[in-house]
C-alpha cells in the first residue's frame, strides 16, 4: 500500500491561485503596476526584469502579490472590496476553503456525498462500505465537535495510531500523534463531566489515522511538495509545474511507540527538520521529483511509477474540485536550489497568469499557448473535457475506457491517453 492515497501524510500540494474581476475593458497600453507586501526576492526580481511598476497599496495598482492576512482584510465582508476590471491578485479570496484543514475534510465528505446523491460511478463503495476511488482522504474527525463520533471509532481497532494536526497553523507547529484517548483526555478535558469540551487557550484540531506503513526511501518518511496553478475555477483550469520535490525526515521511520513523540522520524516540514542534528543545510534533505521518478522506476518499475503519478494527478484535480489544497506556498528558499526553482516557479506563473506583461483584463480567459507554460503542463482542463462529449472522470475512474483505477488498461498493460484530463 502506498500513502500517496493519503492527502494529509503524502500528497502537500501547494496551489498558487489567482483570480481576477468580472467586467470586461479594453486593454490598455502601460506597465503592469504591482504591490506586495511579502518581501521575497523570487517574487520581486522577477516583477523588476518586466520593467513592471512598484507602487504603494494606496495606490492603483493592475497586480498585487497578497500575504494570507491581507487577502482576509482585503476581502472581508466588513470592506465589501472588489476587484476592478484590470486587477489580479495571487489568491481566491475564499481561501480559507482551501488552507484550513478542518474546511478541507468538510468539503472532501461533501463533494463525496454530492457524487453519490448524483449516482456517480466515482462515489462506488466496497462490500465494507469504504469508497474505490476517492479513498485518499484517511479517517477523519474535527475536534472537539466529532469527539464522541471519534471516540467511537477509535475503539474499535484501540491499537491504532492517530495524528493531530491544528487547523489554522502551518509548518508542523502543534503536530503530535497519539495512540491512547487517555493522551487526548489530558489534552483538553472537562473531568467533570462526559463531553470532550473546547477550552479557550485551545483550537480546533483534525484528528486522522495515521498510516503507520509509508513507503520510505532510505528507511526515510517524505513526502511531495507540487505547485500547481489555477487560473480559473469556473470552468476549472489547472496546470501542473514539473519542478517539484520531495522533502525527506533526518531520522530513520520506526512505527514504534516510543517514538510517537520524535518530530524528527514522523514530520516532513522544513521548519522541524531544520532543528535536527543530522540535517543537511546544502540540499535541505530534498530530491526532485525527476529524481524521484528515476528511483520508482529503477526499483518498482516504469508502469508502477506511472499509475503512481497518475493516481497523484487524480487526487489533484478531486480535490480542487473539491475545493480542498493548500493555497499558500511558502516563498522562503533554504538552499540555493530552492531559490532556482522557485523563481522559476513565479516567472512561469506570471507568464500564464499576466500574459504578454500587459495589463490584466479580466476577459483573458484562453488557454496560454504551449510556448508559453515553461515548466508548467496542463493538468485539466474542464473546457476541454466538456467539449469532447463525456465526463472524462467517471470514464476513467469506472474503468470505461482505461481499467479500474487507472489510465492505463490492466489486461493489455499497454499505455492509452488519459482520459480525465
Amino acid at each position: 500500500m502506498y500513502t500517496y492515497k493519503s492527502w494529509f501524510e503524502a500528497i502537500k500540494c501547494l496551489c498558487s491561485t489567482l483570480c481576477s474581476g468580472n467586467i470586461t475593458i479594453q486593454k490598455m497600453a502601460g506597465k503592469v503596476k504591482w504591490v506586495t507586501d511579502i518581501e521575497k526576492s523570487v517574487l520581486i526580481n522577477n516583477f523588476e526584469k518586466r520593467g513592471w511598476i512598484q507602487v504603494a497599496e494606496n495606490e492603483d495598482w493592475n497586480f498585487y502579490w497578497m500575504s494570507v492576512q491581507t487577502i482576509r482584510n482585503v476581502f472581508s465582508v466588513e470592506t465589501g472590496y472588489r476587484l476592478s476590471d484590470d486587477q489580479i491578485v495571487n489568491h481566491f479570496p475564499n481561501h480559507y476553503e482551501l488552507t484550513r484543514k478542518d474546511l478541507m475534510v468538510k468539503n472532501i465528505k461533501r463533494y463525496r456525498k454530492e457524487l453519490e446523491k448524483e449516482g456517480s460511478p466515482l462515489a462506488e463503495k466496497d462490500e465494507n462500505g469504504k469508497y474505490i476511488y476517492l479513498d485518499f482522504v484517511p479517517v477523519t474527525f474535527m475536534l472537539p465537535a466529532d469527539y464522541n463520533l471519534f471516540v467511537e471509532e477509535f475503539r474499535k481497532n484501540p491499537s491504532s495510531t492517530w495524528i493531530m494536526k491544528p487547523c489554522g497553523k502551518a509548518q508542523g507547529k502543534g503536530i503530535f500523534l497519539i495512540n491512547k484517548l487517555s493522551q487526548i483526555k489530558k489534552w483538553s478535558r472537562d473531568s467533570k463531566t462526559s463531553s470532550f469540551v473546547s477550552q479557550s487557550s485551545k483550537e480546533a484540531y483534525v484528528i486522522s489515522l495515521y498510516i503507520n506503513n509509508p513507503l520510505l526511501i532510505g528507511g526515510k518518511k517524505f513526502d511531495l511538495r507540487l505547485y500547481v496553478l489555477v487560473s480559473t475555477y469556473r470552468p476549472l483550469r489547472c496546470y501542473m509545474y514539473k519542478l517539484g520535490f520531495c522533502r525527506f525526515c533526518t531520522v530513520k521511520y520506526t512505527p514504534s511507540t516510543s517514538e510517537l513523540d520524535n518530530m524528527f522520524v514522523h514530520l516532513t516540514n522544513v521548519a522541524i527538520q531544520k532543528h535536527g542534528d543530522d540535517y543537511n543545510h546544502i540540499h535541505g534533505g530534498k530530491w526532485t521529483v525527476s529524481n524521484l521518478r528515476l528511483y520508482l522506476e529503477s526499483t518498482r518499475g516504469k508502469e508502477v511509477t506511472n499509475k503512481l503519478f497518475d493516481e497523484i494527478h487524480w487526487i489533484i484535480v478531486q480535490s480542487l474540485k473539491a475545493v480542498a489544497v493548500n493555497a499558500s506556498p511558502s516563498l522562503t528558499s533554504s538552499t540555493a536550489n530552492d531559490r532556482i526553482l522557485k523563481y522559476n516557479l513565479i516567472n512561469d506563473t506570471l507568464n500564464i497568469a499576466v500574459p504578454n506583461g500587459e495589463i490584466p483584463d479580466c476577459k483573458w480567459n484562453k488557454s496560454p499557448p504551449k510556448e508559453v507554460l515553461g515548466n508548467y503542463e496542463v493538468l485539466y482542463d474542464e473546457e476541454m473535457a466538456q467539449s469532447d462529449g463525456h465526463d472524462r472522470d467517471m470514464r476513467s475512474r469506472s474503468g470505461q475506457s482505461t481499467g479500474i483505477k487507472g489510465n492505463r488498461a490492466r489486461d493489455s498493460g499497454k499505455p492509452v491517453l488519459t482520459t480525465w484530463k
